[in-house]
């Protein structure tokens, strides 16, 4: 650790990403990347603005993308964030909703970054236990909080929460901020945005990165009431006015626009995942059920350890949690339906010892 460091930032366990390894090519499986490049129409924007304006700034209030992203969801312009990334997102939520004295509240098998912005922001957090099958439970959440997040579906597991069960959480917990991390939510869920015009204190975030193929541009946004907006806005503007430049703008616009082709490759990509699901059963794999690009499984008989290690050799990347609890389990990205087929001949030979 350097002497120069702050007492804060020498107390972080930082967020890991899923490795991007370069000494050979790989099927890569885990990052939960989409498989599928971005719409034509997203490209063909980008190549059209790669000029002589990107030496000039970008609108640091986004309203090509927020104008596109309300009339997708049928909201009003000044119900949409815009921001780099989901991540940046959430981050400016920590700290613009739960700095506050009551702790806040998540599950303890979740998205990571949680524990880490809580440790960055110095936020109090109390971890909620996922069930034994892996379920969040949200009569175990005490209306008595700083405020509440999680993902649905959640990651790493990839198990949904109806909207009802949401909407029962919002009614018992209305004083403080209830987030919903819907960063998967296309790939089997049902988004909450439908419930933010009766619950001001309800805030969905979602990702470009997943559905809409868009990881590299790092573009991701909220929905909520105008109160929490505006709040996020001024997080925002204290820290950073451009989040988005203009190549991302105009490329995240055309990418909401293209609805046609998100909705036929956020298809395929279910079709692919019910394919994996019914051939891993057949390998004696327990799969949780996922609403999401991924699956979270584990061998009845193989350690999940020596199959990580196993496929990597072979080429094939899988996400391993060395954390209590799953620490048997993999999470293994959707892929084409080629990298997919490859993915279950290689956990064949592997099985069978071959």
């Amino acid at each position: 650790m350097s002497k120069y460091w702050s007492e804060l930032i020498r107390g972080l366990n930082p967020y890991i990403p899923g490795e991007q390894p370069k000494d050979r090519k790989y099927i890569k499986l885990n990052t939960n990347e989409n498989p599928y490049p971005p719409s034509p129409a997203v490209l063909e924007a980008i190549r059209k603005h790669t000029g002589k304006d990107l030496r000039l700034y970008p609108d640091p209030d986004g309203d090509i993308l927020k104008a596109a992203i309300a009339d997708y969801f049928q909201v009003d312009k000044k119900n949409v964030f815009v921001g780099n990334g989901s991540d940046e997102v959430l981050a400016l939520a920590f700290i613009t909703f739960f700095k506050q004295e009551k702790p806040i509240l998540y599950p303890d098998i979740t998205y990571s970054f949680y524990p880490v912005y809580s440790k960055f922001f110095e936020i109090e957090a109390d971890i909620i236990p996922l069930t034994g099958d892996f379920r969040i439970n949200l009569a175990d959440y005490p209306v008595d909080n700083g405020g509440i997040i999680f993902p649905n579906p959640n990651a790493p597991t990839g198990r949904f929460l109806p909207l009802e069960q949401i909407e029962s959480l919002l009614k018992r917990n209305t004083v403080s901020v209830v987030i919903i991390d819907e960063a998967y939510v296309d790939f089997g869920g049902e988004s909450c945005i439908s419930l933010i015009k009766n619950y001001p204190n309800l805030l969905a975030i979602q990702t470009l990165s997943k559905a809409r193929s868009l990881a590299g541009m790092r573009v991701g946004y909220a929905v909520g009431s105008s109160e929490l907006i505006d709040g996020l806005e001024r997080a925002k503007n204290s820290f950073n006015s451009y989040t988005l430049d203009r190549l991302a703008l105009v490329a995240a616009t055309a990418a909401i626009n293209d609805r046609f082709y998100f909705e036929t490759t956020r298809r395929a990509i279910i079709a692919t995942r019910e394919w994996v699901v019914t051939e891993l059963e057949k390998l004696d794999f327990e799969v949780v059920p996922s609403a999401a690009n991924f699956v979270f499984i584990q061998h009845r008989n193989q350690k999940a350890e020596e199959l990580f290690s196993a496929l990597r050799q072979r080429g094939v990347l899988v996400r391993y949690f060395k954390m209590p609890r799953i620490d048997n389990h993999l999470r293994v990205t959707i892929g084409t339906d080629d990298e997919m087929q490859e993915f279950i001949r290689h956990l064949q030979a592997i099985l069978s010892g071959s």
